[in-house]
């Protein structure tokens, strides 16, 4: 179906090859792998890359430096739960 937007759970349950950039830097963070999400978000140009770090340095526990990507993501730090941030970035960057 033309104009379809994968659901998170599609997304979950996808394959790496599918995605590229900050969507696949959060689908290796969703499979738990922190570590590879962090070595493909630092390579993502722009907001969206910027986003995804700090999101990952928020989940790290690192504040400071999740603060100054959320800057420059152009994007408050968020207080919730971190999983409701995930898929929240998810669905916003699969709708692109």
């Amino acid at each position: 179906m033309a104009g379809r937007v994968m659901t998170v759970a599609e997304f979950t349950s996808a394959d790496s090859g599918e995605f590229s950039g900050a969507l696949l830097a959060l689908w290796w963070d969703g499979k738990g792998d922190w570590q590879r999400a962090h070595e493909i978000a630092q390579d993502v140009p722009g907001a969206e890359g910027a986003w995804v770090h700090a999101y990952l340095h928020r989940k790290e526990g690192d504040a400071g430096n999740a603060a100054y990507w959320y800057r420059r993501a152009g994007r408050p730090m968020p207080e919730g739960d971190l999983g409701g941030e995930w898929e929240e970035m998810v669905r916003e960057l699969l709708a692109r």
